[in-house]
């Protein structure tokens, strides 16, 4: 069974936060449609939202509108199928039941999608990996920001999320190709 892994699709990420993304909206338009998706399939879809520690940051800082999910995202209530899962480290396995409510459903493949690709998503991804599950990424369902280093140089936004990607790849995640049904 395939679980779907929505990683830190937050307000933080929008123009109006801390860390904005280009194409944000374009992103979330996907990660909806994967939801979407999922659902209709009844396949299980775990919910990642990222808290920064107090001595942190003042992104994602707890009650803040930034920290919150994106509108119209989150679990729905009724659903036995998803689950919310808060998290203070990039990785969504670490330190959370995760692992626990995706093998209690007999989850053994994961789509993941979300923020950041090189960061949270990548961190993911790896954890996944290692602990035995197949993983899958759409590549159009995440995002990433530009980089800028006084020694190592700039990426754009695209170029770091694509760099992100090849790295999984390399390390056996399977990137998804576009899918016909939705419109890109």
């Amino acid at each position: 069974m395939q679980a779907l892994i929505v990683i830190d699709a937050q307000n933080e990420f929008s123009m109006g936060g801390n860390r904005p993304v280009p194409s944000h909206g374009t992103i979330l338009a996907r990660i909806q449609w994967q939801v979407a998706r999922a659902r209709e399939r009844n396949q299980p879809v775990a919910w990642l939202q990222h808290y920064n520690k107090p001595h942190e940051s003042p992104a994602f800082a707890r009650n803040s509108w930034g920290a919150e999910l994106s509108a119209g995202l989150g679990p729905k209530p009724e659903s036995q199928l998803e689950k919310l899962f808060t998290k203070e480290v990039f990785g969504a396995f670490y330190d959370t039941d995760l692992e626990d409510w995706l093998r209690s459903l007999g989850a053994q493949e994961l789509l993941m999608t979300g923020f950041f690709t090189h960061m949270c998503l990548s961190t993911s991804a790896r954890e996944a990996l290692v602990r035995g599950f197949s993983v899958f990424v759409d590549p159009n369902a995440t995002g990433a920001h530009d980089l800028v280093h006084p020694i190592l140089g700039g990426q754009t936004a695209d170029e770091v999320r694509r760099s992100a990607l090849l790295q999984l790849s390399d390390m056996g995640v399977t990137i998804m190709e576009n899918e016909q049904e939705y419109p890109l």
